[in-house]
């Protein structure tokens, strides 16, 4: 038998085409630097998080072109990713 891929997108596919569509407003959804943001990976491929972040909430360090860079809390560290607005959403 052939052993089945175990790579970063595993088992996402599936669980992607159930979440709602990708809008133009959540596209061209702007932040300003401070803002908290909650992280909710789409099925948009350009600057996708991975799963594990799914859920959790950061804050925006700078703005890189189109994309963001968020900082989030893991376990005892700091970490920074870029990525875009559809990722993202305001956090009230």
């Amino acid at each position: 038998m052939v052993k089945r891929s175990r790579g970063s997108l595993s088992k996402t596919t599936r669980k992607s085409k159930k979440r709602k569509k990708v809008t133009v407003s959540t596209i061209v959804r702007k932040f300003d630097v401070g803002d908290k943001v909650l992280l909710t990976p789409g099925h948009v491929v350009k600057g996708r998080l991975p799963r594990k972040y799914n859920g959790k909430h950061g804050k925006i360090v700078e703005k890189r072109g189109n994309s963001y860079v968020i900082e989030v809390a893991d376990g005892g560290k700091r970490k920074r990713f870029i990525t875009d607005s559809v990722h993202l959403a305001p956090l009230r």
